[in-house]
């Protein structure tokens, strides 16, 4: 991860949770486990490549689990883990701005 530079707390979140489209990877997570398709599905612009990294990045700094179960074929699924679940509040607002900006009139 970058170092910070400014020693501001949110400098520190956007590191990890900044660029397009991690934050609505957990937001996705909170409702439950889901597979990697399925997360595909819901961020059809996300690239595979964009979405391993992505979940990689979530799952290094513990806010995410991978769980590999032993079928055929294997079934892969991600989860938040508690940690993870504490981006729950944070989700529900950028949710509520996002419908706040998609509401006000365009300036």
């Amino acid at each position: 991860m970058r170092k910070n530079v400014s020693g501001c707390s949110v400098e520190e979140a956007m590191h990890l949770l900044g660029g397009r489209w991690r934050l609505l990877l957990v937001s996705y997570l909170v409702d439950g486990p889901k597979r990697f398709n399925e997360l595909r599905r819901d961020v059809p612009g996300i690239s595979q490549r964009m979405l391993t990294l992505d979940l990689r990045a979530l799952e290094g700094a513990g806010l995410v689990v991978r769980t590999v179960y032993p079928t055929v074929p294997v079934k892969v699924e991600y989860a938040l883990t508690e940690d993870g679940k504490r981006l729950k509040n944070v989700v529900t607002v950028i949710q509520e701005f996002g419908l706040w900006l998609k509401q006000r009139e365009p300036a």
